[in-house]
């Protein structure tokens, strides 16, 4: 039997599994298990985990426990359980001020944003037309867009536009054939923060040109130094874009795959049409715990203040090192210019950088070369508890200062 010539040629065809090139993020385990053998008295700082490093609150916890055991929660939860749906837009209107969402039409639960990444292309978009993402950013962003037939033009996020995309360069011809704009705000890798002006401007592009706005608000809680904003909160909002929430960086409830979609009724009704033949929702004892917290602004900024401390602690540790780094206006990143070079070495790309911090120091960030040479820390590195969080801080610093790094400009 000829496997080989059966596999789709939106996973690579004929080549699937044959090709020799690595996937970045498998580059950087393979460099942290050798720097680990090669050095195992080191200590790997890790900052470039994009998981929390803390459990879910206690109450989340807690109501989790007592659901588990309940057996009405041991079937299946389709769409969504209610109660789930009503705490949602609890949130919603608790932290974004996004008064009147109707929880039975408006609001639907995910198990995680990743399938609702992927299920909202199955929705809209045909072979041969477009879709519009900002890079960099979350690799499965418009992946099925593509697996659909669909071409995936990519906006670049530069420093000099204040990390946002340019949208007055996307040409006629792919404006008449585009579906979707995929954003996400605030953004992961640049840290790039909402904003009411912005996210107007999305909703004047999006009207003028008939698109739908995929706004991914993973990191919505996690802001700093400025207001939590929605893009449902702005006039024409709610038509003009579909905006996804997830509890995993909110809540620290990362592995336990809860979210939810909200936005117009129609939208949310496609999703739920095509999300019925795909899943059979969530376990409902997870809704129900995250019902326990999800409007409770009080859980969720403790959670932004643990990473809040961090970054600024790293902010001042990189600088001292010759980092170009500043407090992100939110997420839990910082993404900096990566060095062009330590002593006699020189790096053509972020990644090269990226790669000789690991084996050289046991220090892991990710490496982005999408639009600009630029490194990403995470403040979710692992460490013994808050009074252990500057000792890393502090190692990170003594470190990288010892590799005497340089910027060329």
């Amino acid at each position: 039997m000829d496997l080989q010539n059966l596999f789709a040629e939106r996973i690579g065809g004929a080549s699937f599994g044959t090709t020799t090139e690595i996937y970045k993020f498998e580059k950087i385990k393979r460099a942290k298990r050798a720097a680990k053998l090669a050095k195992p008295d080191l200590e790997l700082l890790d900052f470039g985990v994009g998981e929390p490093d803390q459990m879910a609150p206690k109450a989340i916890r807690d109501a989790m426990k007592l659901a588990v055991d309940d057996p009405a929660n041991r079937g299946y939860s389709d769409n969504g359980i209610p109660e789930f749906k009503a705490a949602a837009a609890k949130y919603m209107e608790a932290f974004f001020g996004v008064r009147g969402l109707d929880p039975e039409t408006e609001i639907n639960h995910s198990i995680g944003s990743k399938p609702a990444l992927a299920m909202l292309p199955l929705c809209f978009v045909n072979p041969g037309e477009a879709v519009l993402t900002t890079v960099p950013g979350y690799p499965v962003m418009a992946t099925h867009a593509r697996y659909l037939g669909g071409e995936v033009v990519k906006l670049p996020l530069l420093r000099e536009n204040g990390f946002y995309p340019d949208l007055g360069k996307v040409p006629a011809d792919v404006l008449r054939r585009t579906k979707l704009l995929y954003v996400n705000y605030p953004n992961n890798p640049t840290g790039a923060p909402p904003s009411e002006e912005v996210f107007d401007g999305l909703i004047a592009f999006a009207q003028k040109h008939n698109i739908l706005i995929v706004q991914d608000a993973a990191y919505a809680t996690l802001v700093y130094g400025r207001p939590r904003c929605s893009i449902l909160s702005r006039p024409g909002g709610k038509e003009a874009a579909i905006e996804l929430h997830s509890l995993s960086k909110s809540y620290n409830m990362t592995g336990w795959r809860l979210g939810f979609v909200a936005g117009s009724k129609r939208v949310v009704q496609a999703y739920a049409e095509v999300k019925d033949n795909i899943d059979s929702g969530q376990f409902k004892a997870i809704q129900i715990a995250a019902c326990a917290g999800i409007a409770d602004v009080r859980l969720s900024e403790e959670i932004r203040a643990h990473y809040e401390r961090r970054l600024r602690g790293m902010v001042a540790a990189l600088r001292e090192v010759g980092f170009d780094a500043a407090m992100p206006g939110g997420t839990f990143y910082l993404y900096v210019p990566a060095p062009t070079g330590a002593g006699e070495t020189k790096f053509a790309t972020a990644e090269d950088a990226s790669q000789f911090l690991i084996r050289n120091a046991l220090i892991s960030t990710v490496p982005w070369d999408d639009a600009g040479r630029f490194l990403r820390f995470s403040a979710t590195f692992e460490s013994a508890g808050d009074n252990d969080d500057d000792r890393v801080v502090a190692e990170m610093k003594k470190r990288l200062a010892a590799l005497k790094l340089r910027w060329d400009r």
